[in-house]
């Protein structure tokens, strides 16, 4: 299931090391780069963004030996760099989107070691809605357990689930009722919507579960469900949600979660588990409703990319993402992949769309640039692709031995 590298190693002559023992590379000879980026949101994809820098580089440093390796760490596009790194063919299920629209919805599937690849935005993502049409107290996920059942009876054994990008908030209640649970007030109704759980008293599990041999669901955060940490606060702002909702949602996701522990009833508070405010609470749901394991995105991606044999076959690598600021440094894709260098002292330079406030005191990239450092926010966005390669240019043609601190 894991890619390894095919470069051939080259003896790297001695260049300046900084006080953390990181080599900058010398200029005059070939090196073997891995381009490692994350999607530029609203932008390019991971693997546009990874062309466009090896285009950009190539101008600057033609006898380099390039690799891409397109990342991702849960969030969206998870669906097709994990499908092409295991190989996997599309498969398309008719569903419904958050809204309760019928949509066609992609999935992957790789027959050979019977493994399904579900990207959560694909069915219930804020892109696939009208902007500002919808509300999250009107939007579920429920359309995923079409697409879950589908890859059942398909044969899979074994469930990878990417959950970034989505629209909701409803802790997985649309997902649960679509498995077969039901959530039931004190009067013994039936629930209908995600806020109608402020009102739930207990649940109804289905007579027989979805299971598959391992499940594994890939988180970009480490959010708990509740709290001022929890999805609905921090999250919630960015699909719709407005203080005056927050009571609302915090009383359901609340007697949601307090029906789940008192089901479970071995002192585990689910609603605790890493990731579990991921995709609006759908970590949560996961683990909950269908036993489901979290992990984060970056450590699927570094296993089925093969990303531990590529560093170790590079000299240098180049990452991205549409913004590096100190959050992504957190648990994100870019901050895995340096992390990841640090460990090996190699030389790691991030490219952006824009630069946040403070990322330029953390210390630990050899280089960092931006789109937005070179032109306008308005005209990177418009042509990401071609600053890119612009930026990526500029950057390789710097690679002249000299240093700029890299602790």
């Amino acid at each position: 299931m894991t890619a390894t590298s095919n470069h051939t190693p080259i003896k790297l002559r001695a260049g300046a090391r900084t006080e953390t023992g990181v080599q900058s590379p010398p200029r005059d000879m070939p090196l073997r780069v891995l381009i490692v980026p994350d999607k530029f949101k609203g932008t390019l994809s991971a693997a546009q963004a990874a062309s466009a820098i090896a285009k950009g580089w190539c101008k600057a440093r033609p006898n380099d030996l390039l690799r891409a390796l397109p990342m991702n760490d849960g969030g969206d596009g998870f669906g097709a760099i994990t499908a092409d790194y295991l190989k996997a063919e599309v498969r398309e299920t008719d569903t419904v989107d958050a809204a309760q629209r019928a949509c066609r919805s992609r999935w992957w599937f790789q027959a050979a070691d019977r493994i399904a690849i579900i990207e959560a935005a694909q069915v219930n993502g804020l892109a696939q809605l009208p902007k500002g049409l919808y509300h999250p107290f009107d939007l579920d996920t429920r359309g995923l357990g079409k697409v879950l059942r589908e890859a059942h009876q398909a044969g899979a054994r074994h469930c990878l689930i990417g959950l970034g990008g989505s629209a909701t908030n409803d802790a997985g209640f649309g997902l649960a009722t679509s498995l077969g649970w039901r959530f039931v007030t004190g009067s013994g109704s039936y629930i209908q919507t995600w806020t109608g759980c402020s009102e739930l008293v207990s649940l109804i599990p289905p007579e027989t579960q979805l299971s598959f041999e391992s499940f594994q669901v890939a988180v970009d955060v480490q959010n708990p469900l509740l709290g001022p940490e929890g999805c609905s606060r921090i999250y919630g702002p960015q699909k719709g949600l407005t203080p005056a909702d927050m009571p609302l949602a915090d009383a359901a996701l609340q007697r949601i979660a307090d029906c789940v522990d008192r089901a479970q009833g071995s002192g585990r508070k689910v609603h605790h588990v890493p990731g579990a405010g991921a995709a609006g609470g759908l970590g949560f749901g996961f683990v909950a409703f269908t036993g489901a394991l979290l992990t984060p995105g970056f450590d699927l991606f570094a296993k089925l990319s093969g990303l531990e044999a590529a560093l170790g076959a590079c000299d240098l690598v180049v990452t991205g993402e549409g913004m590096i600021d100190t959050s992504s440094l957190m648990g994100k894709g870019v901050g895995g992949i340096l992390t990841a260098c640090k460990a090996r002292s190699l030389p790691c330079i991030g490219l952006a769309g824009h630069l946040g406030n403070g990322i330029q005191d953390v210390g630990g990239f050899l280089r960092l640039a931006s789109l937005t450092q070179r032109t306008s926010p308005a005209l990177a966005m418009v042509n990401a692709e071609a600053w890119l390669e612009i930026v990526a240019q500029e950057v390789a043609g710097t690679l002249d031995g000299e240093v700029t601190e890299a602790g």
